[in-house]
């Protein structure tokens, strides 16, 4: 047997090719939109991807399921479970074979047994692997998003996500049934998740790439709890907000996510499309760093930094309805390819070009700069008539705030601009300038063209000895 977990950083994501060395034929498990990895990996172990399958409907990526199983020319396995409200509408035009509770996946002499998880969703599925060239019982159970090292998948999100409403109290219970029957299974089983910490699909998850049953058994605060009504309440408790894009991830993995096989990266555009792209309603993207950024930038662009967050709060900010362009200077011109990859990961597809240095130097005379607010200036931040937006979540807010603040979290920004006057002076602050730089760019970029930026946030204030609430 042949095993390997394929990590995305930016999504703190797991997919597992299992492989059969006597036969070549290898099983992927949950995979993302980049398909190239697994038909890589599989082809350098001299294996051939021949089924395909995924634990749920995911919502905090676009499933590469349906993608991989159509360029491999692969079985693809769905899950049959979960009512009517969550089925694979694409599966019969897929060819998919449904899967359904104690039914078995056969990978040369390795089988994958079917274990029906809800709770995180109600189609979620568990699969147990077994290697029979050693021995029947199980080796390890790959959990989706159901088991967590440390934790367990939110059963909130088809409610606060999806808008599913009075879901969550029902998932809690279906989720805690779920850990009593996985309590049965042998304490040795590994236990080999779909997340790491990072992840919006659970609270607490843990950084180690996998675990034990039994460990998780003694240590994991989901197995520490035998009453239900309690277990109720502690895991939807403390539950942060869901990103904005999870919903539209829901239905386009429940409806089918569109094939890449025949799309092409988007090429370099000449600076004279910059404005008729505007005009049209497009969103540009400046990737630059947030300081490059406030030096100088092309009036109506939004600030993305193309760092470790750019995939999370691209799917906070972007439309889908909308074309996207971005901006990257010649350090980052390079890596426009590996940010349309980031972009479709999450169903950003409309990605229509890019622009780079000769764009910025086009543009330089009309530039508009960033206007920051250091501490010494900090009574600025109070002052009457001025707005102080605080962007950082609301727990953190409740924790402490600027006196006078006004709480509109990074990702709600875009649906609550009316909130905000536009015939006063606004400053935009967060815990320590990341998230606020963006929302600054965010603001001017709708018209808001005194925006300022405190880029030393709550964290200097408070430091600073100043007040706060």
């Amino acid at each position: 047997m042949f095993f390997r977990r394929l990590y995305d950083e930016r999504l703190a994501q797991a997919s597992y090719l299992i492989g059969c060395q006597t036969t070549g034929e290898a099983l992927v498990v949950d995979p993302n939109r980049r398909v190239e990895q697994y038909l890589g990996a599989a082809q350098r172990e001299g294996l051939r991807v021949a089924h395909v399958t995924e634990t749920h409907i995911h919502a905090d990526f676009v499933s590469g399921a349906r993608e991989l199983a159509h360029r491999a020319g692969a079985r693809l396995y769905l899950s049959g479970m979960g009512g009517p409200g969550w089925q694979y509408a694409y599966a019969a035009d897929a060819g998919a074979e449904l899967l359904q509770d104690g039914g078995c996946m056969r990978v040369g002499r390795i089988e994958v047994s079917v274990v029906h998880t809800p709770g995180h969703t109600p189609e979620h599925l568990a699969f147990v692997v077994a290697d029979t060239a050693a021995t029947r019982e199980p080796m390890g159970a790959l959990t989706g998003d159901f088991l967590f090292v440390g934790d367990v998948g939110r059963p909130d999100l088809l409610e606060k996500a999806a808008h599913e409403q009075g879901t969550m109290i029902a998932g809690a219970r279906q989720l805690f049934a779920s850990l009593q029957r996985f309590r049965a299974l042998p304490d040795y089983l590994q236990i080999w998740p779909g997340h790491g910490a990072g992840s919006a699909c659970g609270k607490a998850l843990g950084a180690v790439p996998q675990s034990t049953l039994g460990y998780e058994k003694r240590t994991n605060w989901a197995f520490g709890i035998t009453d239900e009504e309690e277990f109720v309440r502690a895991v939807l408790e403390g539950q942060p907000d869901p990103p904005r894009y999870f919903a539209m991830m829901k239905r386009i993995n429940r409806d089918g996510p569109a094939l890449l096989a025949s799309s092409r990266p988007p090429g370099p555009l000449s600076p004279d499309r910059l404005e008729h792209a505007i005009h049209r309603g497009a969103v540009i993207v400046d990737t630059r760093d947030a300081r490059e950024y406030a030096r100088g930038a092309v009036p109506g662009t939004v600030n993305i930094p193309w760092n470790r967050s750019f995939t999370n709060w691209a799917g906070w900010l972007l439309p889908y309805d909308r074309d996207v362009y971005l901006i990257a200077d010649a350090a980052r011109a390079p890596e426009i390819p590996e940010m349309v990859r980031e972009l479709s990961g999450i169903g950003l597809d409309r990605v229509s070009g890019f622009f780079d240095d000769e764009v910025l130097e086009a543009s330089r005379k009309h530039a508009a700069k960033l206007e920051t607010i250091g501490i010494v200036d900090a009574d600025a931040v109070t002052r009457p008539g001025t707005v102080l937006i605080d962007v950082r979540g609301p727990g953190e807010f409740a924790h402490g705030h600027i006196p006078g603040a006004r709480n509109i979290p990074l990702g709600d920004l875009p649906a609550r601009l009316e909130e905000i006057p536009r015939n006063r002076p606004v400053v935009v602050h967060c815990q320590s300038g990341a998230r606020a730089a963006i929302a600054a760019s965010l603001l001017k970029a709708n018209g808001f063209r005194g925006a300022r930026l405190f880029p030393g946030g709550f964290g200097e204030w408070r430091d600073s000895g100043r007040p706060v609430e």
